[in-house]
């Protein structure tokens, strides 16, 4: 979390609970990838509780925030842009919907290995600033220019092209998470947001709700239909 180790681990631990609560409400497969999505945001956390302790505490072995840091930013920038499309494509069921959501998780596909190139290739050393992690990198520019955009548009926009009962919600509330931290936090967007969007993941739970009671109804009427 953006403010302190407490508050990280404590974040993380709150949303470890509710994420673990998803994957047990996830009955279909197809719908499996998208519940993990808090785990993994709860992980993110505890890595950043990690770093907050380690840049505190000089008696620590580097090893410790080096691994945190890579954990916390190859989640953040490598794994989020190809999960969020993919795991959205496998759920969703109509065709078109489906084609441009095939689309978006090439455009993640392509920001990953971007970013995933960036960090094995250049230094990323987090810094305390004031209450928050500052993530300070060397990646070349003209890359980071491509892959930005296409990140955004990989991780926010198949929240609205998704059919997915419920699914709008969690995109809305992704998009004015991203606009707060890149008006009010823009020097720490990568700490700031991800704690936002761990916050928000909770509302998968919400939309795996609906998916059930959604597939309950149907199996009503299938089963009044055959009486």
């Amino acid at each position: 979390m953006c403010f302190s180790a407490p508050a990280s681990f404590a974040g993380g631990a709150v949303i470890s609970a509710i994420g673990i609560s998803a994957v047990r409400k996830s009955a279909r497969p197809e719908s499996r990838l998208l519940s993990i999505i808090p785990l993994l945001f709860a992980a993110q956390q505890f890595a950043e509780g990690v770093i907050w302790v380690t840049l505190r505490s000089s008696g620590l072995p580097g090893i410790f925030q080096t691994t945190a840091a890579f954990f916390f930013l190859a989640t953040a920038l490598v794994v989020w842009p190809t999960m969020v499309p993919l795991s959205v494509y496998l759920m969703e069921k109509v065709k078109t919907r489906k084609n441009i959501l095939a689309l978006l998780t090439i455009a993640g596909v392509i920001v990953s290995v971007i970013y995933a190139y960036c960090m094995l290739r250049y230094s990323v050393n987090p810094q305390i600033n004031g209450f928050h992690i500052k993530y300070v990198d060397n990646f070349p520019r003209a890359l980071i220019s491509i892959a930005l955009p296409l990140y955004l548009l990989s991780t926010i926009i198949p929240l609205f092209v998704s059919s997915v009962p419920r699914m709008w919600l969690f995109g809305v509330l992704i998009t004015v998470s991203c606009l707060v931290t890149a008006v009010f936090f823009a020097q720490y967007l990568t700490s700031v947001w991800c704690f936002f969007a761990a916050l928000i993941s909770l509302t998968i739970y919400w939309v795996l709700g609906g998916l059930e009671a959604e597939s309950r109804a149907r199996i009503g009427v299938a089963q009044k239909v055959r009486i």
